[in-house]
């Protein structure tokens, strides 16, 4: 229905949008200030006041379809709301946003519920979101969306939608259809990437820059590169056909970049973008520079930076592969001498001679830096330095060669003297081992006879007492019946105090006796000290023998080497070998008369060893028959103790069968205990360098039982294995020792000595109450 002609609905839309326009900066002022949670309220106010100023009496009029587009429109392209319709992708915000805006819409202008000015809300609406879609490349993205959008490209490249391969080697980019390079190689197609995704220029489009770096992200990850050389070694004339041999490049490989951004101190000072993160960027797109250096005058940064290259030939394919990298870019070295306007971002090539010799601050700095060399210059300088190196080595590996063969005959005489010598003091070893075995057995035997006839005449003492007490006690009786038996009981008193008097004598005797006892066990201490320090003595001789060999045979080398370098006209090192010979003959000398007083000493070892056995085994006998109390007493070693069985089995059965089931196991783990093929140990070397055997953590049978019947049982065994293998490893049986419980050790010949005297006493004590 019209209401007014076509002039007065002009100037009503003039009115109305000089109306709009006033109220335009406070609506975009609010929605700039508002929180992102609030702006769909921002979006409905705004919509609501497009209405109230498009509709005033032109609902179903043509000027009030044009006025609300036209500013509806350009409030979507402010506020972003086609992109985040678009980008979003979640159309149950989207249906919600418009249920809303239609609600607030027939609360606010209720005249407007009977029209079709809703439909044409949500068709505007989606006109311009399908407009915004279908013309995204007019339309530019915001800085902090390009990581969403990268993650898009990257899937969609991912998906196969874009084709990058042109042929087996070759690739495009589909993001610059317009360029005239348009086949690449995997490594440019890299380098392309890396320096627009990662463009600090303002001409680039944050869209690019995320397509850019997308493509970066899939060349990395899901492609292989197919364009890496197999060796980093190349020359370069084979790694760039591209390069000349004759081209006169700046070595060490220089590159150079201009037209870096800088900017005005307060004192008048220009400073720019830092070496460090250049070198960073240029590193991240693969160029690999050893450092970038910013060049300054005396106005602070000139814009011009020196890019520094390894000097190797993978130096000089990063080097050019950054200048192809600007060029590709038309930001070259021709781009920048080209007089074409005003120029922006950076420019960079690689360093050659006319960029030497330029009387300007890069050209100074290169004179400073290096020198100009041609490809063909540098590849033979690299061989002639390779040659020098090929001899040298070979002359090093002739002498090194030479020093081998001389230490490897040294070697064998030594290790064949050392095996010489080792077995020569393992037969010592034994044959001392064998003397101490018959001294031990000796002073054993002598002991036991002590100790019998001390008990012989002991009982015949006690029997004479006890006969003696009884006849006095019988004339002590018959004193009473008569004179005449008194005086019989004279004479018998007398003839028993004589006979007492012999006893006393006796008494004295014995107790001279026990002084020898006494004397004798300090003759065999003293002995056993003399022993020990005999063994002492052989062991520092024997060392002193080991030495005077060796030193025989350094002298036997240094005379064979000064044999062959003898000359007649050489008169010093004739003087040296008649030293050395007159030296040798005196160490033969010396090792001659050592040798003859180790084997006197051997013999008197021999001699006090077994004297010090036979005491030993007599010690051992006699404390056999007395009774088992005291710190010093009989220890049968290897012997198994069965309490840790006993208390297993009873966490099993009964009492009863307990001592049964424990005595079977005790009786089955002695028989183990003598099997002589069963040897659970292993050798390691102790803190002292010594040899040393302990139990084997892996043996079968000793896990077994630990499993079994746990760690008491398991240390029995384990104790009674050590104490067999330590005392009588060959024979597997039980032996008897004076074993000092006091202190958990064998004790030692004195010991057994002073627990004989003092058991003596103790016996003595009693007769004397008696």
């Amino acid at each position: 229905m019209d209401f007014f002609s076509s002039t007065t609905c002009f100037f009503t839309f003039l009115c109305h949008a000089i109306n709009a326009l006033q109220q335009r900066g406070q609506l975009l002022t609010q929605w700039n200030c508002a929180k992102p949670e609030n702006q769909n309220i921002q979006i409905r106010i705004f919509v609501l006041s497009l209405l109230r100023l498009s509709c005033s009496g032109l609902v179903h009029t043509d000027p009030f379809s044009r006025n609300f587009q036209f500013f509806f429109s350009e409030f979507c392209v402010i506020t972003g709301l086609r992109g985040r319709v678009k980008r979003g992708g979640k159309h149950d915000q989207g249906l919600t946003f418009f249920v809303e805006l239609k609600a607030s819409i027939f609360k606010e202008l209720p005249f407007l519920r009977g029209g079709g000015i809703i439909l044409k809300i949500i068709i505007l609406l989606g006109g311009t979101v399908m407009a915004q879609s279908s013309s995204d490349e007019d339309t530019d993205i915001s800085e902090s969306e390009i990581s969403e959008y990268e993650d898009k490209s990257y899937e969609e490249l991912k998906s196969g939608s874009q084709n990058l391969k042109t042929s087996d080697e070759t690739f495009t980019c589909p993001y610059c259809p317009k360029k005239r390079k348009r086949d690449y190689l995997y490594k440019e197609l890299l380098q392309h990437a890396s320096g627009v995704g990662q463009s600090s220029s303002q001409k680039r489009k944050a869209r690019d820059k995320a397509n850019h770096l997308a493509l970066v992200k899939y060349l990395e990850n899901d492609l292989m590169n197919v364009d890496v050389p197999s060796n980093n070694s190349k020359p370069e004339d084979e790694s760039d056909s591209s390069v000349n041999s004759n081209d006169q490049f700046v070595w060490p490989w220089i590159g150079i970049v201009v037209n870096i951004p800088t900017r005005r101190t307060e004192d008048g000072r220009s400073v720019g973008e830092s070496g460090s993160r250049l070198r960073d960027e240029y590193r991240i797109r693969g160029f690999n520079p050893v450092r970038v250096n910013p060049l300054w005058n005396f106005r602070g940064h000139s814009g011009t930076a020196l890019v520094e290259f390894n000097k190797n030939w993978p130096g000089l394919d990063n080097a050019m592969a950054f200048e192809r990298a600007y060029e590709l870019d038309h930001h070259g070295k021709k781009d920048w001498f080209a007089n074409c306007g005003l120029k922006s971002g950076l420019y960079a090539w690689v360093a050659r001679a006319n960029d030497y010799n330029m009387n300007n601050i890069y050209g100074e700095y290169l004179r400073k830096m290096g020198d100009v060399k041609t490809i063909s210059e540098l590849m033979e300088e690299e061989a002639r330095r390779q040659d020098k190196l090929v001899s040298n080595l070979n002359n090093i590996i002739q002498v090194k060669n030479n020093h081998i063969k001389e230490i490897k005959v040294r070697y064998d005489e030594t290790t064949d003297k050392m095996n010489l010598a080792m077995m020569e003091k393992d037969k010592l070893s034994q044959a001392y081992n064998e003397e101490i075995q018959k001294m031990w057995s000796s002073a054993r035997d002598h002991c036991q006879k002590i100790f019998t006839d001390h008990e012989k005449l002991k009982m015949q003492l006690e029997s004479q007492k006890n006969e003696l007490e009884l006849r006095k006690i019988e004339l002590e009786k018959r004193e009473a019946h008569n004179e005449s038996e008194r005086k019989k009981l004279a004479e018998e008193i007398e003839e028993n105090a004589t006979k007492n008097s012999s006893l006393q004598m006796a008494t004295l005797e014995q107790k001279k006796s026990d002084e020898n006892v006494m004397k004798l066990a300090e003759d065999q201490k003293r002995q056993k000290e003399q022993l020990h320090a005999k063994i002492i003595q052989l062991q520092k001789q024997l060392d002193m023998k080991q030495e005077l060999e060796l030193e025989i045979q350094q002298l036997k080398g240094s005379l064979s080497v000064l044999k062959h370098m003898e000359d007649d006209e050489d008169v010093e090192i004739l003087k040296k070998v008649d030293n050395l010979q007159k030296d040798l003959r005196d160490k033969e000398q010396s090792l001659q008369d050592i040798d003859a007083l180790n084997q006197t000493l051997i013999i008197k070892e021999r001699e006090s060893n077994d004297e010090l056995q036979e005491a030993r085994q007599a010690l051992v006998d006699g404390v056999k028959e007395l009774p088992s109390h005291g710190n010093v007493r009989l220890k049968r070693m290897g012997e198994l103790d069965s309490r840790p069985f006993l208390e297993a089995m009873k966490k099993r059965y009964n009492e009863e069968d307990a001592e049964e089931r424990a005595s079977e196991l005790c009786s089955l783990w002695e028989e183990y205990l003598k099997d002589p093929d069963w040897h659970p140990f292993k050798v390691i070397m102790d803190d002292n360098g010594k040899e040393k055997e302990i139990i084997r953590n892996d043996d079968e049978k000793l896990n077994g039982l630990k499993k079994e019947l746990g760690e008491g049982a398991y240390n029995a065994v384990v104790e009674a294995l050590s104490e067999i293998n330590e005392h009588n490893p060959s024979g597997r049986y039980l032996t008897s020792v004076l074993w000092n419980y006091k202190q958990g050790r064998r004790a030692t010949l004195k010991e057994g000595v002073q627990f004989l005297l003092n058991h003596w006493k103790v016996l003595k004590r009693k007769r004397g109450m008696m």
